[in-house]
């Protein structure tokens, strides 16, 4: 069965770093795009960043250019969210999602969602 499983989020201090993992079973990673979502309280999903099964990167949130990056290890089959100098604003829970090759900023077109970890920034 196709899962995809979400790890590492948690409490961090403000200006702290939190790497998030994203493990796929089931199937392969490499032909697929994955994308990182945030949902804080009250608030709708948003996407945050991409990659595309060549590697590229796309940022749908500009708060987090420049603090936050993507990576894949297509061999362990895992994406993963760095996420450096965190900040209140960006507390929520993250999940992450698959699509066929390219990212997109239609969250209808993501096809399999992970059930997300949260990840809590205060003092």
């Amino acid at each position: 069965q196709a899962q995809l499983v979400e790890s590492g989020g948690g409490l961090v201090q403000p200006g702290g770093s939190l790497r998030l993992s994203c493990a796929a079973s089931g199937f392969t990673l490499e032909h697929q795009a994955i994308g990182w979502f945030r949902q804080a309280p009250g608030k709708e999903r948003e996407g945050v960043l991409c990659i595309s099964s060549s590697g590229t990167t796309t940022y749908y949130a500009n708060s987090v250019k420049g603090r936050f990056t993507i990576s894949r290890d297509n061999a362990k089959n895992t994406v993963y969210l760095q996420m450096n100098s965190l900040k209140p604003e960006d507390i929520g829970a993250y999940y992450c999602a698959r699509r066929p090759f390219d990212c997109s900023p239609d969250e209808s077109s993501w096809n399999y969602w992970g059930q997300g970890t949260p990840v809590t920034v205060s003092s």
